[in-house]
């Protein structure tokens, strides 16, 4: 059905406020699934409701204009409001929910969301499933923009007041060394200074956490490489060409060069981090605390025992919450 022009729609307004957000009609489109020229005949319409220019779209990037500052504002509460009123009819009977966007870390990409999914899809039959996988901070953003309900990503820090948090799991980070280069026995710190570090990339949230915490002990190791990725980062370290720091939960997902690798604790004061379930607060009433449940067996028998029988010494580095 083709809306009316004359008529303010949610959709309407859903495509207003992706563009407000992105500055850029093909990054709304992309955002909502939609063509460039649906998202422009969107605003068009609605701009022809309100009576007023919302958006300066020959303007790289697009930008408001003080009738769409107004309508900002306004059309947040509407979409919240919209939010609640389908997330209270869903929780009446889960059976009317009919969308379900889900954010997920790369970590548990093949082992958890899987049998997340499973277990989600035979609860709500109606339920349409959209997944997004990432990197933390990305996931973050597409929640802050309302791009999705729920993700399960790494704490970043101070948590906003509009979010809920549910802990999941708690991993402390690890070394990686090639196999028979470093002797436990000794210094091991002083033996990996000797090595170039295969360094996480710092565009992410786990690359600057690591550079923080190496710089508040004073310790500067010389790196050559800076990848965001953990097969890669372990192939590396593997053949030989340094060492790293990293995550069980990263070490298992490139579970395929254990064997070329020398596992031990971080040769420093302990870092670590959190998983979390994080939502839009109030706007899902007690769905998200109920995935979290569904999602802590799921992490223990899939992450944490195959991590622990590997390596046992992980016993306290690697908990679910």
């Amino acid at each position: 059905m083709v809306d009316s022009p004359g008529r303010i729609t949610l959709w309407g307004i859903e495509v207003f406020m992706a563009t407000a957000d992105e500055r850029s009609i093909s990054a709304a489109a992309k955002r909502l699934g939609a063509s460039p020229s649906a998202v422009s005949q969107q605003l068009t319409n609605l701009e022809s409701a309100v009576g007023a220019t919302l958006l300066q779209r020959n303007a790289r990037p697009v930008r408001l204009t003080p009738a769409g500052e107004i309508l900002k504002r306004r059309a947040q509460v509407i979409l919240n409001e919209a939010a609640q009123a389908r997330a209270e009819l869903a929780m009446s009977d889960l059976s009317l929910l009919t969308r379900f966007r889900l954010g997920m870390i790369e970590d548990f990409e093949a082992d958890v969301t899987p049998q997340l999914l499973t277990h989600m899809a035979a609860e709500l039959k109606g339920c349409q499933f959209l997944l997004e996988t990432g990197a933390s901070h990305y996931l973050y953003e597409l929640l802050d923009s309302r791009a999705l309900d729920v993700i399960v990503a790494a704490e970043l820090g101070a948590e906003d007041d509009w979010v809920e948090v549910h802990p999941l799991l708690r991993e402390g980070f690890l070394v990686a060394a090639p196999k028979g280069v470093v002797d436990p026995a000794k210094d091991v710190l002083r033996q990996l200074k000797r090595l170039p570090l295969v360094q996480y990339t710092q565009r992410h949230y786990m690359g600057r956490l690591l550079t923080a915490h190496l710089a508040r002990q004073n310790i500067s190791l010389p790196h050559r490489f800076e990848l965001d990725s953990y097969h890669a980062i372990c192939a590396l370290v593997g053949q030989g060409a340094g060492w790293t720091i990293l995550t069980p939960l990263a070490l298992m997902r490139a579970r395929r060069f254990a064997d070329q690798l020398d596992v031990m604790e971080l040769p420093m004061e302990p870092l670590s981090r959190t998983i979390s379930l994080t939502a839009r607060k109030g706007i899902l009433q007690d769905m998200p605390g109920r995935v979290a449940e569904t999602l802590r067996p799921i992490l223990r028998k899939s992450v944490v025992e195959p991590a622990l029988a590997r390596y046992p010494f992980l016993q306290d580095a690697l908990t679910v919450i």
